[in-house]
């Protein structure tokens, strides 16, 4: 009645003209009364039709917004990826820009990866730092860089420029995650001395990369990821 023609009302709905005055008729059947009637060519409602339209359109307008939601799921595409802090701020964020303009109907969620129980992740991407044999898992190297010593300038004013790794035994040291690093670092670097001092242990590299700007020592951090951090 909206559009005042059996035709039109058809079109929109992409279906056949017999179809609508069929599902009319079954309605009207059902109420037991003319919800349409003919002012000339036009099709209009009839006062029961008006107030019958009435009453149902919110639930029409909801059944519509209901539909077009479900629609725009079926075509939107959610990704959840579980990474650790320093890598998303460091490598992962900064690149995401790019990717969501090249794939505007993937949603990305963004978790913290559980770095201790990788096997508890429950995302559908992981990135995560090995040699990529992970028992159940299809992996794909993404990124390499060896673990390079930083530190801030605050700190360099204080204790001097560091020239060589066997300096580096004098100086405060942080840790990430563990403190295996270091003594690994300083035997592929030939130093035949053991480390004398040992400094703070942070949870994770975002926190290790905090203590590094305060001040607090030097570090072993991946370069691919502090590159946005270096002066």
């Amino acid at each position: 009645a909206r559009l005042g023609s059996v035709t039109l009302a058809a079109q929109e709905l992409d279906i056949s003209p017999s179809a609508v005055s069929h599902q009319l008729k079954v309605l009207e059947g059902y109420l037991q009364m003319p919800l349409t009637e003919r002012q000339g060519r036009r099709l209009v409602l009839s006062q029961h039709g008006r107030e019958y339209y009435r009453s149902i359109r919110a639930a029409f307008n909801v059944l519509r917004q209901a539909t077009e939601h479900l629609a725009e799921q079926a075509q939107t595409r959610q990704v959840t990826i579980s990474l650790i802090p320093l890598f998303g701020m460091g490598w992962f964020i900064p690149r995401l820009p790019d990717f969501m303009r090249a794939n505007p109907q993937t949603e990305i969620n963004v978790v913290y990866a559980n770095h201790r129980n990788y096997l508890s992740d429950a995302s559908d991407m992981s990135i995560r730092f090995g040699n990529g044999q992970w028992a159940g898992y299809q992996s794909e190297k993404l990124i390499s860089g060896q673990m390079v010593p930083v530190c801030s300038r605050a700190f360099l004013r204080i204790h001097g420029h560091i020239d060589t790794p066997e300096q580096l035994l004098q100086m405060p040291l942080l840790h990430d995650e563990e403190r295996t690093s270091w003594p690994q670092w300083f035997q592929l670097q030939g130093v035949k001395r053991s480390l004398r001092r040992s400094g703070p242990l942070f949870e994770d590299g975002l926190l290790t990369l905090a203590g590094v700007q305060a001040g607090l020592g030097c570090a072993l951090m991946r370069e691919p990821l502090i590159a946005p951090y270096l002066e």
